[in-house]
């Protein structure tokens, strides 16, 4: 490696960075790496915070995303419990909160993203929010013993899947939102409203179209007066980009850290920053392949960003020409005995069109149209159904191709 790059620093120890860490040390930099993690705990997955591990099926250990060997192997410098404070662009340094600095010579920001909050949440025992490993546990001792009414907040992914298991843990679940519709977000209305007939066939209570006044000591106050009475409150508003330590780092911050093809960030000037990357829930970039700009908050777009970043920071350092990320959005998420899938974009103008199977049965693909082009897919119950759209998604399927295929299914 050039001798400009001696030491990288990962700020965020989930999963994008700890692949951004790994990827810089598969593509043979033997300089300094430095993991800055503001949680005390080792990278973990945080999918089964919401199911397995909520349920008690599986342990803290069972999360790690490597054993605790391959952690040390990995010749990283571990700074966890300490969260980055500031980010000095010229001096190409980073401000922790415990006071000490970290000169770098690159940088990849993957501070991910926080729970948004209600008024005075903090003060509510009873009240909780479902983000990191201890969040989980929390909760779990809340609900493990069934018996309670359990009101969730937000009828999103992670919304959904607390109401699933905790209603599985003998719970009486009450689902709270404000659109028309659960999912709208990710799956639009209609396609929404049909995941939500599912929780209501399993027991759970989903209202939709309500307004939130404030959270109470008895349970949940709505717009116009009634009490949704309940001993455990779960907030799933969504989340928020952690980019409040980087307000006065001079990068462009807009729902993200704003980065281009590569993942480079660039100043509020538009101009890029050299050595600078971003990726995972914080990262907000131009996706080549759907020309669009977004941020997503799944898996699998956080642990290929990692990797992508860490190349380019590489890249950028050897003089070489730097990697677009240009990938199929690609999301999943387990509920009862739902399995959703997902592949590209939906949005609310889509031409949404059920192509297998049929939402009565439970197992069905969907494909959403936009501009005469397959826009996404979306397969309940239906893997080998939902996966090989990722083709058509790549190679930019009319929608007519699109339905014809469907239609070999």
């Amino acid at each position: 490696m050039t001798a400009e790059l001696e030491r990288v620093v990962v700020v965020g120890a989930s999963l994008a960075g700890l692949r951004a860490a790994e990827t810089l040390r598969n593509e043979g930099f033997d300089g300094e790496v430095v993991v800055i993690g503001a949680e005390p705990h080792r990278p973990y997955d945080r999918p089964p915070l919401s199911k397995k591990l909520l349920a008690g099926e599986w342990e803290p250990d069972r999360i790690q995303l490597r054993q605790a060997g391959a952690f040390d192997e990995l010749d990283v410098s571990w700074r966890l419990g300490v969260a980055a404070a500031g980010l000095d662009l010229d001096e190409r340094r980073l401000h922790l909160t415990d006071g000490e600095t970290v000169d770098f010579d690159g940088c990849i920001i993957a501070t991910g993203a926080l729970c948004r909050r209600l008024p005075e949440q903090s003060r509510y025992g009873h009240v909780h929010e479902l983000r990191t490993l201890d969040d989980s546990m929390r909760l779990r001792t809340a609900i493990a013993d069934g018996g309670h009414h359990v009101v969730v907040i937000g009828a999103g992914f992670i919304g959904l899947e607390v109401a699933a298991t905790a209603r599985q843990l003998g719970n009486e679940v009450t689902v709270l939102e404000g659109a028309s519709a659960p999912l709208i977000r990710g799956l639009g209305a209609e396609m929404g409203a049909a995941i939500g007939a599912m929780h209501e066939a399993r027991g759970v209570a989903v209202r939709c179209d309500v307004r939130v006044d404030r959270l109470h000591d008895d349970g949940v106050l709505l717009e116009g007066g009634e009490l949704v009475e309940s001993d455990v409150v779960v907030v799933g508003i969504g989340v928020t980009p952690a980019t409040q330590w980087l307000g006065d780092s001079g990068l462009e911050l807009r729902d993200g850290v704003v980065c281009d093809e590569t993942l480079r960030a660039r100043r509020d000037d538009g101009a890029a920053v050299p050595g600078v990357y971003a990726a995972g829930d914080v990262l907000r970039w131009m996706n080549p392949l759907f020309g669009e700009e977004m941020r997503i908050e799944h898996w699998t777009n956080a642990a290929e960003q990692g990797a992508v970043a860490a190349r380019n920071v590489l890249a950028a350092a050897a003089g070489a020409d730097a990697e677009e990320y240009g990938a199929v959005p690609f999301f999943w998420s387990d509920q009862f005995d739902i399995r959703i899938q997902f592949l590209g974009r939906a949005d609310a103008d889509d031409e949404v069109a059920v192509v297998a199977g049929s939402i009565d049965s439970g197992k069905f693909l969907a494909m959403y149209g936009r501009d005469g082009r397959l826009h996404g897919a979306l397969g309940v119950n239906a893997p080998r159904w939902i996966m090989p759209i990722r083709k058509l998604l790549l190679a930019q399927a009319s929608w007519d191709d699109a339905l014809s295929h469907a239609a070999t299914l």
